[in-house]
């Protein structure tokens, strides 16, 4: 994942056009995702999530994950998060286009658990949608924070502070080369 994201992250950041698209500005906006049936498929906190979303200050683009467009519907919330102006409603991007909204958005909103180790390498700060996350390194590192589907603590994570350092956790995104080189050992 490192060695994916050192490749392609620079080259996402310039994709400004991909900004235009969605109407927001580097550094100026929200990025949210949200897929896992625990906070999708459950009505109350299905509910919760959509208020948390229409509760954030500031342009927030929020790629819908097709079952959770499909719950949303089910529960008649669907219209309210698009005709809210500041929620900019997307269907699923590709990885590229997805990845030059995380590089220059203001921070990330994901129960995903990839997202969050993408968030860190971009250096760009998580609010994790969760009560738990796998990557716990990027919550001691000040990288992310859990929050659950509360809206007023997802608001105060936001207002934190960028952390000053950012150590490299996952490695230096030369794994491929390594492998390879191990490959060419092993085949001598």
């Amino acid at each position: 994942m490192v060695d994916v994201a050192r490749l392609v992250q620079p080259k996402a950041r310039e994709r400004t056009d991909v900004l235009r698209k969605h109407g927001v500005e580097p550094g100026r906006f929200l990025l949210a995702t949200a897929h896992r049936a625990g906070n999708v498929d459950e009505p109350d906190r299905l509910a919760r999530l959509v208020d948390l979303l229409l509760a954030l200050d500031g342009p927030t683009v929020f790629a819908v994950h097709p079952r959770t467009r499909a719950r949303l519907e089910d529960l008649g919330r669907l219209a309210q998060l698009d005709a809210a102006p500041h929620v900019r409603l997307t269907p699923p991007l590709g990885y590229v286009e997805f990845t030059a909204l995380l590089c220059q958005a203001r921070a990330v909103l994901t129960d995903s658990g990839g997202l969050q180790k993408e968030a860190y390498l971009a250096g760009v700060p998580c609010v994790t949608l969760r009560a738990n996350t796998e990557w716990v390194e990027t919550v001691e590192a000040g990288w992310n924070v859990l929050v659950d589907l509360d809206a007023d603590r997802a608001r105060a994570a936001l207002a934190r502070p960028k952390p000053a350092e950012r150590p490299e956790l996952y490695g230096d995104g030369h794994a491929g080369e390594r492998v390879v080189a191990a490959l060419t050992l092993i085949g001598s």
